[in-house]
């Protein structure tokens, strides 16, 4: 019996798309995270690399505190998050009805898709000497490489998102009265939100990646500034600390938008 109960389970963790328990989940994340750390460790510790290449753990979580407890850190992490929300929102509130136009109307796929397929291939970096003689070197130009490195990809997704709503569910509604800008209103924006609010969670992801480039463009302040800063001074430890910071924030972002999706999907798996 107890060997039923083993070969189950081992056929279960390793089904295509079996379910396992969240203990085994955790246990999952858990270990990958022991693993890296013993490696940085064993590097590190052993000195197979420089440490002033490669600080030690215990090095960086000590400057982590210190720079915890430095308000000119928390300057930094308050202008990084203006950034990152002003250009994730600006693409928004841009590239959703786009992209729900592009998707719902041919006319509309026409106009703006080949377009943003062709630019998403070009890098934000590109960019950069465009936005400073358009935008100048303030805030807005660094909120426009944010937008720029996510609004085309957000519309095109958004796009795809309204064209994986159900036809059939559609013309039911054409069927039972409704006219054309009610199947929209009530029938295809309600249908395509749970997919639009994973496709939200993937694009603030990016935004976070393209803070650093962002940062680039004359910048005094900010988390992407901070690491630029540290790196000519070769103080790595302050380096690890920019980049943890940067990913505990991208990792706070795409939990409260997986937490969204739960909450107000919470008949769709989905949203872990």
């Amino acid at each position: 019996m107890e060997t039923q109960l083993k070969k189950r389970r081992k056929s279960t963790l390793f089904a295509i798309r079996g379910d396992i328990s969240r203990r085994a989940y955790l246990s999952g994340v858990v270990l990958i995270v022991a693993v890296v750390l013993l490696f940085w460790s064993v590097m590190s510790y052993g000195e197979f690399v420089n440490r002033t290449f490669l600080p030690t753990p215990d090095q960086v979580l000590r400057q982590f505190g210190i720079q915890l407890q430095n308000p000119v850190f928390w300057d930094h992490v308050w202008i990084s998050i203006f950034r990152v929300g002003g250009g994730f929102l600006l693409a928004c509130l841009i590239g959703i009805p786009l992209g729900i136009l592009a998707g719902t109307f041919r006319f509309a796929e026409a106009l703006f898709v080949p377009g943003a397929e062709f630019i998403r291939y070009m890098p934000a970096t590109a960019f950069i000497p465009l936005i400073m003689v358009w935008a100048g070197i303030g805030e807005w130009a660094k909120i426009l490489v944010i937008f720029l490195g996510c609004f085309f990809q957000l519309m095109l997704m958004v796009a795809d998102n309204t064209r994986s709503v159900s036809n059939d569910l559609l013309q039911t509604s054409y069927t039972l009265g409704a006219k054309r800008w009610q199947v929209i209103e009530k029938v295809l924006i309600p249908a395509l939100l749970p997919d639009l609010m994973n496709t939200l969670r993937l694009i603030i992801g990016w935004a976070w990646t393209y803070l650093v480039v962002a940062e680039l463009v004359a910048a005094s302040s900010g988390l992407g500034f901070s690491i630029m800063k540290a790196q000519r001074f070769l103080n790595t430890d302050q380096i690890f600390v920019g980049i943890i910071a940067i990913g505990l924030l991208g990792l706070l972002t795409d939990r409260t938008f997986a937490y969204c999706h739960k909450r107000f999907f919470p008949w769709l798996e989905g949203g872990r």
